[in-house]
């Protein structure tokens, strides 16, 4: 092993799973989200229009449980923090799952949340945190099972086992973010990559 991935033991795991490919997807849904964020900024009625809301959704706007994943409720603060956490784990879930992966984790974990918060755990409420939850849970689940011939060191293996425990911790504690990164963690292992992309 050579003395950077000694130094680095995120190298061998990022590095020779990731594809070359530039990570657009992951910008151009930043780009929409961060639109949306700004148009309830400078329009406030907009939130109100697009937010899960339960007793709207029973009456059949089920668009809803699609566009609040694209709106905050934690209005310029959460659109700040959801959209660092969507640069940093979208960038390396694209490079890890590839673009066609990726869109499963993101919106199916995303719709997932959304319909569970409708249903049990917060009638209304708005974001793409769920989101990232999905990306979260599937990226630990690869680093537990890595591709042929990949290398997990053992801090990171501590960092993804404690994922799903803390997703569990999460729902009990009636959190809408545990359901989806559970999911997410699941969907890692059917969606990972089986070899590595680059050798």
């Amino acid at each position: 092993m050579s003395p950077e991935r000694t130094a680095n033991p995120y190298a061998d795991f990022l590095g020779r799973i990731s594809s070359p490919t530039k990570p657009w997807l992951t910008g151009a849904v930043f780009v929409v989200t961060l639109a949306c964020g700004v148009a309830q900024l400078l329009h406030r009625p907009l939130y109100d229009a697009v937010v899960r809301d339960a007793a709207r959704i029973d009456d059949g706007q089920w668009y809803r449980l699609l566009t609040a994943m694209f709106f905050q409720d934690g209005w310029a603060v959460g659109l700040l923090s959801n959209l660092i956490g969507l640069a940093v784990l979208g960038i390396v879930a694209e490079r890890v799952f590839g673009r066609g992966r990726w869109l499963i984790l993101y919106f199916v974990c995303g719709w997932f949340g959304q319909l569970m918060s409708y249903l049990w755990l917060s009638p209304i409420g708005a974001g793409n945190s769920m989101c990232i939850a999905g990306l979260l849970g599937g990226l630990a689940a690869v680093a537990l099972r890595p591709p042929s011939g990949v290398t997990v060191a053992p801090r990171v293996r501590m960092v993804a086992i404690a994922i799903p425990v803390l997703a569990v911790i999460d729902t009990v504690v009636h959190d809408n973010h545990g359901l989806p990164a559970l999911l997410g963690f699941a969907l890692g292992f059917l969606l990972r990559p089986k070899v590595s992309v680059q050798q």
